[in-house]
């Protein structure tokens, strides 16, 4: 058979006119500024626990249990162009500043870190915890770099990069493995081994309601891009969405996405919505990637490749790909069809 160029093509044979058709493969149709539809990116000799993208798309960075923050370029070959070093214990959870300019860092170590994504240089040191640093995050709004952290010592502490020690304590009766900035800077949200989700007032110190729920312990909680409802990751093998909305009447639960797994590491499992808030996952102990449609709760992609527990899953903020972090000590980067 004679392969001709174009997508079909005729040729004929001799008196019998007798036609040879011939197919040829359409180009390939790329949905992403990545070099391949799925890449692996190596480069930690630990288990991978937090992923994060930089706001602006750019970058991403991840933490692992080899104690290194390191980031990558988001697009082309996603070349690791930065180590950020300095905790003595694992990296449990990061995030970036909103001007993509830092990173901040929650450690087993019982600090935080702030680092300098350019120059790979800490900027601070946070002390004042005195158990293992759990969950980190930035102010959504806000032109000063605030941080709150959460951690085994039952406290939440914020943080202004303007000062040395915590500018506030929220005070909890057990371990808080979970939090999360709201939109506005006057409210935090934690989650811990007392199965709740707490709102605090960040002026005053004080909770302003619970909602309740999970069976197990919360492992993650993460915004919606519009800061409207919030999700959150628990032991109890569900993954759940929250309305945050104020003066919402009745009950603030929302839907409930299955499929997700918990073992017996019980690790501190990621969660994420997509930046349009059309889909979430969240990370899961059976290997696999997760995502569930937002509207129906129905699960979108199961996807294959990790040979460990999958840690973190995170969306890109503007482009169709989504990245994950497992024990296995990958991360895996890849086109959403």
């Amino acid at each position: 058979m004679t392969i001709m160029d174009g997508p079909l093509t005729k040729r004929f044979r001799g008196d019998e006119r007798a036609a040879i058709v011939s197919y040829q493969d359409p180009p390939e149709l790329r949905t992403s500024s990545l070099d391949q539809p799925t890449m692996k990116l190596s480069g930690h000799k630990g288990s991978v626990y937090a992923l994060k993208y930089a706001p602006n798309g750019e970058n991403l960075a991840s933490g692992s249990f080899d104690m290194k923050c390191l980031l990558w370029n988001a697009t082309g070959s996603c070349e690791n162009y930065n180590v950020l070093e300095g905790h003595k214990n694992a990296i449990l959870d990061l995030c970036w500043s909103n001007d993509s300019e830092f990173v901040a860092t929650a450690s087993a170590d019982k600090t935080v870190g702030l680092f300098n994504a350019n120059t790979g240089t800490r900027v601070k040191r946070y002390q004042g915890h005195t158990g293992i640093v759990n969950a980190v995050d930035f102010a959504k709004t806000s032109t000063n770099p605030l941080i709150v952290s959460a951690s085994d010592d039952r406290t939440a502490k914020l943080w202004d990069a303007r000062v040395r020690g915590p500018t506030g304590s929220l005070e909890n009766e057990f371990q808080v493995t979970a939090i999360a900035f709201a939109d506005e800077t006057n409210t935090v949200y934690t989650g811990g081994i007392d199965n709740g989700i707490t709102a605090w007032d960040t002026r005053k110190l004080q909770r302003t309601f619970t909602m309740n729920g999970h069976t197990d312990t919360i492992t993650c909680l993460s915004l919606h891009p519009k800061g409207t409802a919030i999700l959150s990751n628990s032991m109890d093998g569900t993954i759940r969405s929250w309305d945050i909305r104020p003066f919402v009447s009745g009950k603030r639960f929302k839907k409930q996405f299955i499929g997700a797994k918990h073992n017996a590491e019980k690790g501190l499992l990621k969660c994420a919505w997509s930046a349009d808030g059309k889909m979430v996952t969240g990370g899961s102990a059976d290997r696999m990637v997760h995502i569930w449609d937002e509207f129906t709760a129905e699960e979108l992609y199961l996807l294959p490749g990790h040979t460990g527990c999958v840690n973190t899953v995170v969306f890109h903020p503007k482009e169709n790909i989504i990245a994950s972090g497992a024990s296995d000590k990958c991360i895996y980067v890849g086109e959403l069809g």
